[in-house]
């Protein structure tokens, strides 16, 4: 199935809403191949993605997802990493200043790519437990306003497409 997707992108054309579900369900659940996922991402990043592309990807992420209950006020302030400058982590400092304003934030992030430092790493540098439960991230979000998700722990499905992302050396989906 991804091979016609795969086909699809390289021709310039967009998925529909429907086709790019189906597209990263087959990546996220493990069933495509290390060189199917590569050649989806790279036709998907060299045709350029559509909002109804995002939003499809994004939706099956969040189904994939460990579930925690934030407030609903909560706010995600995720960098985009891998900006191939090697910035430092703004996302991760501007997260501890909004919590400590009394914002309720729910920050996700993961280890450096290409920056000096991912979210994970500044985290830990700070004292950070970042494989914290579910149960716990909520406590902290409640008692504290900030609760860290280390990526791949919260999102494990991600597993399946990890390596190929960080051996293609470019921003992805």
């Amino acid at each position: 199935m991804l091979k016609n997707y795969i086909e699809k992108l390289t021709a310039k054309e967009n998925l529909s809403y429907e086709e790019m579900y189906e597209a990263m369900m087959e990546i996220l659940n493990g069933s495509a191949s290390e060189i199917e996922t590569a050649g989806f991402l790279v036709a998907l990043r060299s045709k350029g993605e559509t909002v109804e592309e995002i939003t499809a990807a994004a939706k099956v992420m969040r189904e994939k997802a460990t579930k925690v209950k934030a407030p609903p006020t909560a706010i995600d302030t995720c960098g985009t990493g891998g900006d191939g400058v090697g910035t430092f982590n703004i996302s991760t400092i501007a997260s501890l200043v909004v919590a400590g304003a009394g914002i309720p934030v729910a920050k996700h992030g993961n280890r450096s790519i290409s920056s000096k430092s991912g979210s994970a790493d500044l985290m830990e540098a700070l004292g950070a437990k970042i494989l914290s439960s579910p149960e716990d991230v909520k406590a902290s979000i409640a008692q504290v306003n900030f609760g860290f998700f280390f990526a791949p722990h919260f999102h494990r499905a991600m597993k399946n497409v990890a390596r190929t992302r960080k051996e293609l050396g470019i921003r992805t989906l």
